[in-house]
């Protein structure tokens, strides 16, 4: 079974992300997705043939991490945005935020702030599966720093190429573009 890239067509139109942006983007995005199925394939057939314990299955099982992830979280952050941006709206987001930061406005700078650190990477709220608590996470690459055992609740994509067309360095910017833009819905869905 082949994965297949999802239509974020709807996004165009976005306030603050260009059409040129989003294209590139969406480009970017059915790259991770051509690129896990052409691993899951090469994987599967090296695996026929018996070469589970060569070093070119080896990186090839390594590179999976980087593909999957990229591809996933991708579709975590497109189907996060597209909203009205009242993320603080939402009683039950809002009351959970405040029980784990001590207030959604101490939550946001801690997540805003955790985008703007230097480097390249996504920042994530995390939901621990087993104590329900929210963690405001910070991930390098795609494969690097998430939490195990936790449920992505929001993804805010900090590589260069989500902002870069549209803010240039001004990554602040493009934070507060994608604030106004979350989807509150889509976001509170992934909340247990």
């Amino acid at each position: 079974m082949a994965y297949e890239a999802k239509d974020y067509g709807r996004l165009i139109g976005m306030e603050g992300f260009s059409e040129t942006l989003l294209r590139n983007h969406f480009t970017l995005y059915q790259g991770y997705v051509t690129n896990t199925n052409k691993l899951l394939d090469l994987l599967g057939q090296m695996a026929k043939e018996g070469k589970i314990g060569t070093p070119e299955y080896a990186e090839l099982k390594r590179r999976m991490g980087f593909e999957w992830d990229g591809m996933r979280l991708h579709e975590y952050y497109f189907e996060n945005l597209g909203g009205k941006g009242d993320l603080g709206q939402s009683a039950k987001l809002r009351d959970k935020l405040a029980q784990d930061f001590g207030s959604y406005e101490a939550w946001e700078a801690d997540f805003k702030g955790t985008g703007a650190m230097r480097g390249i990477g996504w920042t994530i709220l995390y939901q621990d599966n087993v104590t329900g608590r929210l963690i405001n996470q910070w991930i390098n690459e795609h494969e690097t720093g998430h939490l195990a055992g936790c449920r992505p609740i929001l993804v805010m994509d900090v590589f260069e190429h989500a902002f870069m067309i549209d803010y240039g360095l001004k990554r602040a910017d493009y934070i507060e573009a994608f604030f106004k833009n979350i989807n509150r819905e889509a976001v509170e869905s992934r909340l247990a």
